[in-house]
């Protein structure tokens, strides 16, 4: 297929999908996030993993020179003995504490799903990766978003989520490091939201998504899993964004309450019955491997991290960022004084023309002046060229 075809289809498929979100009729909400998995452009900086891991790279890990032998049948409903030991590993926690899930968003459906009822309020901070808002609107839950800036560069807002707690709520979500933000969270505030818990919604539980928190930089070492500070929290999960293995569909969630996991593990039972035996002995043999795999792509972070930032500061006229934390995303803006709306709007619609795709704000419940830059998707020798790419765009934009 040539380009033009490819982009005539893709603008097909964007067509197709706008009509869908006007007559959704869905549980849960519709969201153009979907469009990720289904248009990949050559300049792709929208998506928010690490470079795909290949299969060949994880069969070659040591651990699984007896795959071959492993029996296709059902799994735990709690997740296989050797991939709990190794979540338990990296977590610092008990193996006993863990139960697997389909990725980390059914792990947050079926804690909101088990903890909520009819009446019930979840705080939810936001922007935020859409499935972890929509999948509490899915299960029906009462959501009160709480938002946190740009200009306050995704710093947890510990006033707002205090007027927003109460006795009706019974989960607090929130991420760390931020999607799309790659924002952390630092321990203090952990410390004080949970305090102001016990005070407004001492009932609830503290949900933190912890997916990108060992995709550090360099030499960085990863901040330790807030899993252990306290049997209040619940912290999910996945080898798909650091790891580079989205595909493995292998998530997990971190429960010290024993009455809930056990509530959590017949939830999971009654709708998946287990995960994948599979996809669970190459997850856990990835665990088990999990520095040398990180190690490798902590650098190549850090390298296109440098690059973004060195583009960031010649776009510093038209453009202005975030700097994340970790991961291998950030948000970034349009600047007022250099694009009026009707500038971001064909900001977006010519995006195409230059091959790019990126993630707009819209999707997180943010404003369309900023996106989601994926940084470590594309190969380093490919990221400068996208960059150059994406000032194109907006040297088209300001003509």
């Amino acid at each position: 297929m040539n380009a033009s075809q490819q982009r005539v289809d893709e603008q097909q498929l964007s067509r197709s999908n706008s009509e869908n979100a006007r007559e959704w009729r869905g549980r849960f909400p519709y969201n153009e996030i979907i469009s990720l998995l289904d248009v990949n452009r050559p300049f792709n900086l929208a998506e928010s993993t690490s470079q795909d891991l290949t299969l060949g790279e994880l069969l070659d890990l040591s651990g699984l020179e007896r795959i071959r032998d492993l029996k296709l049948g059902y799994g735990k409903s709690a997740g296989a003995q050797a991939l709990r030991e190794a979540i338990a590993d990296a977590c610092k926690v008990p193996a006993g504490q863990i139960v697997t899930t389909q990725g980390t968003a059914l792990g947050l459906f079926l804690l909101a799903f088990e903890v909520c009822r009819p009446g019930d309020e979840a705080v939810l901070a936001t922007p935020c990766f859409p499935p972890s808002r929509d999948c509490l609107l899915g299960a029906g839950v009462s959501v009160r978003e709480v938002r946190l800036s740009f200009e306050n560069g995704y710093r947890l807002d510990l006033e707002q989520l205090a007027a927003s707690l109460s006795l009706n709520t019974k989960l607090v979500s929130i991420a760390s490091p931020q999607n799309p933000s790659g924002v952390q969270t630092s321990r203090a505030d952990i410390e004080k939201l949970l305090v102001l818990m016990e005070r407004r919604s001492p009932g609830a539980i503290l949900f933190i998504d912890e997916t990108y928190r060992e995709a550090t930089y360099g030499d960085d070492v990863a901040i330790d899993s807030f899993a252990g500070l306290d049997s209040r929290i619940v912290t999910g999960a996945s080898v798909s964004k650091a790891l580079g293995a989205p595909g493995l569909r292998t998530g997990w969630l971190t429960v010290a309450d024993p009455d809930l996991r056990s509530r959590l593990t017949v939830a999971k039972m009654n709708t998946v019955i287990s995960g994948s035996v599979l996809d669970e002995a190459l997850a856990a043999a990835l665990l088990r491997n999990r520095e040398g795999v990180l190690a490798s792509r902590r650098h190549l972070l850090a390298g296109a991290l440098e690059e973004l930032a060195t583009w960031c500061e010649r776009e510093q006229k038209r453009i202005e960022w975030v700097r994340p934390d970790a991961g291998a995303l950030c948000c970034l803006r349009l600047r007022r004084d250099a694009f009026d709306d009707v500038a971001v709007s064909r900001f977006w619609d010519l995006l195409p023309r230059y091959d790019l795709q990126l993630a707009c704000g819209t999707w997180f419940g943010e404003s369309d002046r900023v996106f989601r830059l994926g940084f470590g998707y594309l190969p380093a020798a490919r990221l400068g060229s996208a960059l150059a790419a994406l000032s194109s765009a907006l040297d088209a934009v300001s003509a």
